[in-house]
């Protein structure tokens, strides 16, 4: 059974300096912009710093990243160990790319000051690149469980000299049916080192890995799973069905980052296509695009080239993206930690934000549900295009952009063929020129036909043509 610490702390929270962490990584912190601790980081770096296993529970948006990334790199820098080729100090895992880039974002500039190597690993991508880190000797390696697995065993890889084991959003692992190979990661580590885990919720789905890899660990929770936050706002608008994408088209078109949220990677296709074709420039991220495409659609939404993102639940966890104004339950989620995960990407750091679910007539009971089950109070409104509550909602002039045209394919001129002649082709050099293969953010493209799918017993609506519940 995990220790307990009491959670309350004190009337003025204590500095980093206070906690224990070395000023070689206050001083990269304070360039970053962060000079004091969130709540879960003052609770759990004591107990992390000194070595004990650590169970830790924040809501989305809690600064859990710093709360492992910290005591891991401190940890490692004092005890300024050698190197060695293929077999890394320190391993954070994660169930996502998205998550798994995030974590390095965060982890890179503090290492590099304190002259620690790392390679992030997963699949998608070459091999080749991270097979050399490795070979040429890395202190952390960040990784989801598959490719790193693939590493380990072809001999890549040895987590024999691991020091420090993070799990990072451990529920999400287990509901994507990771957790056999994460088990099987974890026996290869040794059981002398230290171990955290640290999630959103901490349920029964985690308490196996718990019971089997933690020692003795002490448990930091700093709110319950259902807390709400106090600076986010959730609404739900009762809309028809027919008039879901000009409602979207509207609330998208304001200004500020709009997150929306879609149940199927065909949905997220589509939806992106329409609010493109609509004006408003929109890019997509889900599981069918290829690693370069989800990375430079992220990186377009987080740098604000473009301010709408249309994701599947892929999303819902990994991306940690400042000042994301609204999110938009396109499709409702399936279940209520997908609600909240979803929700929890704006009003972040103490920011605030606006939440809001569409829903059609054939929604109510499962839009109901679900909020109950997550601990939610919406206010719920009726309305339609050009309803003034949307510009209450989304304030701010609507900007909307003419989407750029698709080109004409050229092509040849027919010529007559003789029997039994093969008509003549053209050189290479007189050969015309393709038009662009439209990108996979909807550029220029038309939208799909919208029907409906199951959802929680029911018929509920979705943005896609073919919609396939479960896929992301």
């Amino acid at each position: 059974m995990a220790a307990r610490r009491p959670q309350e702390l004190p009337s003025s929270t204590p500095s980093f300096a206070d906690l224990g962490l070395s000023a070689a990584l206050i001083a990269p912190l304070a360039r970053a912009g962060v000079t004091a601790p969130f709540p879960i980081q003052a609770v759990t770096l004591p107990d992390s710093l000194a070595g004990r296993d650590v169970l830790g529970r924040g809501r989305t948006g809690s600064g859990k990243t710093y709360a492992f990334v910290l005591p891991l790199l401190d940890r490692l820098a004092r005890e300024n160990k050698q190197r060695r080729p293929g077999r890394p100090r320190a391993l954070i895992l994660a169930p996502t790319r998205e998550l798994a880039t995030q974590i390095e974002a965060t982890l890179v500039p503090l290492a590099k000051a304190l002259s620690l190597r790392t390679v992030t690993i997963f699949g998608g991508v070459g091999a080749g690149p991270q097979i050399t880190a490795l070979r040429n000797g890395v202190d952390i390696v960040v990784a989801c469980p598959g490719r790193l697995d693939d590493h380990v065993r072809n001999g890549h890889a040895r987590l024999d000299a691991i020091e420090i084991t993070v799990l990072d959003e451990a529920d999400h692992m287990a509901d994507l049916g990771f957790l056999p190979v994460v088990k099987r990661l974890l026996d290869q580590t040794p059981r002398t080192g230290q171990r955290m885990l640290f999630s959103a919720t901490l349920d029964a789905a985690v308490d196996g890995l718990v019971r089997r890899f933690l020692n003795n660990p002490i448990t930091h929770s700093v709110d319950s799973a259902k807390s709400p936050v106090v600076k986010m706002a959730h609404h739900v608008l009762h809309v028809r069905h027919d008039d879901r994408l000009a409602v979207l088209t509207d609330l998208t078109s304001a200004p500020g980052r709009t997150l929306v949220f879609t149940r199927t990677k065909r949905g997220a296709k589509a939806l992106t296509r329409r609010l493109v074709a609509g004006g408003v420039p929109a890019v997509e991220l889900h599981g069918d695009l290829a690693q370069g495409a989800r990375t430079r659609n992220l990186n377009a939404f987080t740098e604000g080239s473009v301010q709408t993102l249309v994701a599947t639940d892929i999303a819902a966890r990994g991306i940690h993206v400042d000042d994301v104004a609204l999110v938009i339950h396109a499709d409702p989620p399936v279940e209520h930690k997908a609600y909240l995960h979803r929700s929890g990407r704006t009003a972040r750091a103490g920011a605030s934000g606006m939440v809001i679910t569409l829903m059609t007539d054939s929604q109510v009971a499962d839009v109901r549900q679900l909020t109950r089950e997550a601990g939610i109070r919406p206010t719920t409104t009726r309305l339609g295009p050009g309803d003034p509550f949307l510009a209450e909602l989304a304030p701010g002039e609507r900007t909307f952009v003419n989407p750029p045209p698709t080109p004409e394919r050229e092509t040849m001129p027919r010529q007559r063929r003789t029997p039994g002649r093969r008509a003549p082709q053209p050189t290479r050099d007189a050969a015309p020129a393709r038009a662009a293969k439209p990108a996979r953010t909807g550029q220029g493209g038309q939208g799909q036909g919208q029907s409906t799918a199951g959802s929680r017993g029911g018929n509920a609506a979705t943005f896609s043509s073919r919609s396939r519940v479960g896929r992301r």
